[in-house]
């Protein structure tokens, strides 16, 4: 009997630390108004442009404090999160305002394969498991997806 508790207590333990490994911290704007997670799954620069506008504006109207942002890339959209992509400076400047910027490694290893290497990306960039995966657990945690 006593085995078959220990049994049940590390198989809780170890399923409580997993949850915890899995989860990335969002917690870091207790504070915040809104959260928002904005989807870029588009090569369109203009759509890349888009996105980090709507950041931008985010970050004007409620301030930084206010708001929680993270920018999910996945798909095409992860050359927003190139090293040399031309937006690589705004980058910088909302990863600066608190904005994070997620990078999906089901799509970073499909584009090693078509490029015979790893992509190089934006050092503000996070990988996650699943680019649509880490959407559906942000929205389980009360973001609003916005997909401009």
């Amino acid at each position: 009997m006593q085995k078959l508790i220990w049994l049940y207590a590390a198989f809780f333990y170890l399923l409580g630390t997993q949850f915890a490994i899995a989860a990335p911290a969002t917690d870091d704007k207790p504070f915040a108004e809104q959260k928002i997670v904005l989807q870029i799954s588009d090569p369109d620069p203009f759509k890349q442009t888009l996105v980090l506008n709507v950041a931008s504006n985010l970050i004007k109207h409620y301030g930084q404090d206010k708001v929680d942002v993270e920018i999910v890339a996945f798909g095409p959209g992860l050359r927003l999160l190139f090293k040399d992509n031309a937006n690589s400076p705004r980058i910088d400047g909302l990863s600066g305002s608190g904005v994070r910027f997620a990078a999906c490694e089901n799509t970073i290893a499909g584009m090693t394969k078509q490029l015979g290497h790893a992509p190089e990306l934006h050092s503000s960039a996070t990988h996650v498991s699943a680019g649509v995966v880490r959407i559906i657990d942000l929205q389980g945690q009360g973001y609003k997806l916005i997909k401009p």
